[in-house]
């Protein structure tokens, strides 16, 4: 399945499921790890967990095997790695905490083509 096609069932799927502030971030050009990443916020822990599990869920039944899944213990924080696209989905309170769309929005500038010299 493409990427952005993949990208496209998780965006329908957060949205079906009613998780809030969904927001996609391309980070394709900056690392290999993955093309998109998805943050999305749930509710409450066992809405955090039941997104998370719907995600999984439609993934496989598009052909598309999560590499893994984490924090489902937990619910406050679950990652979802389908490859292409990592799907975050947190509690509010996690979310403002970690910020990982600030994390994304900073673009390193180069200091020195060689700090060693």
């Amino acid at each position: 399945m493409e990427s952005e096609a993949l990208l496209k069932l998780v965006c329908d799927e957060l949205e079906n499921l009613k998780a809030k502030d969904i927001k996609v971030l391309e980070v394709g050009k900056y690392t290999s790890i993955a093309d998109y990443l998805v943050v999305a916020s749930g509710t409450s822990g066992r809405h955090v967990r039941s997104v998370s599990e719907k995600i999984a869920e439609a993934a496989k039944h598009a052909g598309v095997m999560p590499i893994g899944i984490e924090g489902r213990e937990g619910s406050e924080w679950v990652l979802i790695d389908l490859a292409d696209v990592i799907v975050h989905v947190m509690q509010p309170a996690v979310r403002e905490f970690y910020k990982l769309e600030d994390l994304w929005s900073v673009k390193p500038s180069l200091i020195a083509e060689n700090p060693a010299n």
